[in-house]
């Protein structure tokens, strides 16, 4: 069975009551559980955390290269500050999809730059919670065009320069 791990980052426990304007009103656990729904009918395993710590972010990063197959990441804050989450996603070299609930290009100047997407296959951003269904379809569809030996993902270079499913 395909295995994805999710990460949420800082400040996403709080979502439902933070900024709804911005992130709306759905919380994380729902956003979890439509995952997990989606995930039982694609035929993945989801392991989903949440951390406000960059460097338990990269722990669990580096610990997916053992039995993951591919990373959903909505790095919140980090994506314009983290150069350790970036060089952790390079590290483990799996198929990553960043995601964000609001569209980063949208925003603020400095919420515009995004270290992530550098080494992620594709970017989905400005969609809300739905975001995060795309980004599971898309990835599990990703993932499975493996190489010959099943071993790993094909990523050609076209792919892992691409940084948008839109």
């Amino acid at each position: 069975m395909l295995r994805i791990l999710v990460l949420h980052g800082p400040n996403l426990n709080l979502l439902g009551t933070r900024e709804q304007s911005i992130y709306g009103t759905m919380s994380l656990e729902t956003i979890d559980l439509s995952l997990h729904r989606l995930g039982e009918e694609l035929g993945a395993q989801l392991v989903i955390r949440q951390s406000n710590h960059e460097g338990e972010l990269v722990t669990w990063i580096q610990e997916a290269r053992r039995d993951c197959q591919g990373i959903i990441i909505n790095p919140a804050a980090y994506t314009h500050t983290s150069i350790a989450i970036r060089d952790a996603l390079a590290a483990v070299d799996l198929p990553t999809v960043e995601v964000h609930l609001s569209n980063i290009y949208r925003r603020e100047t400095f919420r515009q730059q995004s270290y992530v997407s550098g080494v992620a296959v594709a970017q989905v951003s400005g969609f809300g919670p739905s975001g995060y269904l795309l980004a599971l379809r898309g990835l599990c569809e990703h993932v499975a065009k493996v190489s010959p030996t099943g071993s790993k993902p094909v990523i050609s270079p076209a792919d892992r320069s691409r940084t948008s499913l839109t």
